[in-house]
């Protein structure tokens, strides 16, 4: 078991009320079992807690509208259509709240920008123009692949021409784990029992951090931070992916 997660188990079980005394001292098994428990209760309840100050904090910001948040219904029919569970934080976020695109965004002279509708509508959007946006930053990564010369040194050699390297490529990236759009090209790692991972800025294999975690990018995306006020050192766990940050 990792070591945080460890901790995190032991101090949820020292909070528990005592128990009597067992008969029989418990054994590895059933120690760990009662370890993992705990563990997960508070990485969940870590998880609703980000998410639901994320949408406060969104809520505040009056940046868009905000229907009713998605129900249980909801979330089991896109998981199954899209093949990825929400993390934690995410499922909690869109559970208090599904910000939607009401009016047009405010546009900077100049900027070009990928996404006139920045939200995704889990609810009512076109599903292929959900899959597109799913599959973002995989085509930027093989963009990269095609045109920039781009190449994952875990991959192996890369082939010499573009489409055996293109085919290679794809069939790696098809085993990373799955990014989900939280705002334009804002992403967050998929995966039931997650919580708390940077939000990251995804172009390409130009990828950086944007928060320290949903409710933190919230503040920093809609302009109630001072990127000068404090420093900040978030970090990408999140298998591949972090290697591009």
């Amino acid at each position: 078991m990792d070591a945080q997660l460890h901790d995190f188990a032991v101090d949820a079980l020292d909070r528990q009320p005592p128990y009597a005394k067992p008969d029989r001292a418990m054994t590895t098994s059933e120690v760990e079992s009662r370890l993992v428990t705990a563990t997960v209760d508070q990485i969940e309840d870590n998880g609703e807690r980000i998410g639901r100050e994320a949408m406060r904090r969104l809520r505040l910001r009056s940046m868009c509208a905000i229907d009713p948040g998605l129900t249980d219904a909801e979330f089991h029919q896109i998981e199954q259509e899209f093949g990825f569970r929400f993390a934690d934080d995410h499922r909690a976020f869109l559970a208090a709240g599904l910000p939607v695109n009401t009016r047009p965004e405010p546009q900077e002279p100049g900027v070009f920008y990928a996404h006139s509708e920045p939200w995704p509508d889990w609810r009512r959007a076109d599903r292929d123009r959900l899959s597109a946006t799913l599959n973002w930053p995989i085509e930027g990564v093989l963009f990269d692949v095609e045109r920039n010369g781009f190449w994952c040194e875990s991959w192996g050699l890369r082939p010499q021409d573009i489409a055996s390297a293109l085919a290679t490529a794809t069939r790696m990236l098809a085993q990373v784990p799955p990014m989900l759009p939280v705002y334009g090209h804002r992403y967050l790692p998929a995966g039931r029992g997650l919580s708390g991972h940077p939000v990251l800025s995804m172009w390409q294999t130009d990828i950086i951090c944007y928060g320290l975690n949903l409710a933190d990018y919230i503040d920093r995306e809609f302009g109630r931070r001072d990127p000068g006020e404090e420093p900040w050192e978030p970090q990408a766990t999140v298998e591949f992916w972090r290697d591009l940050v």
